[in-house]
């Protein structure tokens, strides 16, 4: 191949690239925490001490992180905390996990991605980043992905789909019926670090 025509073929390469690369809003945020929004698999439920995702996921980014994971809270709950445990904190990178207590409790699903759609909009008001965490619930199907990836595709953030995939089946990883263990844990920090490193280091 001509130098010529290994330019412009590598030129391409690089502009096919960055046009692959999902737009992230508030990507340039000046805010100064991660804040890890959650409900019990936030909090670490079944963790020993520091084995929570948020701390585990502190470690590898060596940056201030908050643990904001309440156990059985709801998208209902979150949207009452969120300015209080959320917004007050300068957030630069909010990571959200909700919907499994919804599903538990039986909120409407239409419900459960309004709430999540707003919760995202008032911290991207707050100029950070998002990415939101998905949990598979349903027995035959999921009935939240696609309000997530709505959402995702609407609001501009990151997702994570399946956080528990190949856990839940898992004993050795569990810590009870629904929560990880250390392992467990270990797991979901790794797959979320993997996703935020590349926001929070630029």
């Amino acid at each position: 191949m001509p130098f010529k025509a290994k330019i412009l073929f590598f030129l391409f390469l690089i502009f096919l690239s960055a046009a692959c690369q999902p737009r992230i809003a508030n990507v340039h945020s000046t805010g100064e925490t991660i804040v890890c929004f959650g409900d019990s698999l936030t909090q670490g439920v079944g963790a020993s001490q520091e084995h929570d995702y948020p701390s585990l996921l502190a470690q590898m980014l060596q940056m201030p992180t908050i643990n904001a994971g309440v156990g059985g809270n709801t998208t209902r709950d979150a949207l009452e905390r969120l300015d209080r445990d959320v917004l007050q904190k300068n957030p630069r990178l909010v990571i959200v996990e909700f919907c499994g207590n919804d599903f538990l409790q039986k909120i409407p699903v239409a419900e459960t991605i309004q709430n999540l759609d707003e919760i995202v909009r008032r911290i991207q008001e707050a100029k950070a980043m998002v990415v939101l965490v998905h949990l598979r619930a349903g027995f035959f199907v999921d009935e939240y992905l696609k309000g997530f990836e709505r959402i995702a595709r609407k609001r501009q953030t990151l997702l994570i789909k399946n956080i528990l995939k190949g856990i839940l089946g898992t004993p050795r990883l569990k810590s009870d019926q629904l929560h990880p263990n250390d392992d467990g844990y270990a797991i979901m920090a790794q797959r979320i670090y993997k996703v935020v490193l590349p926001l929070v280091k630029r």
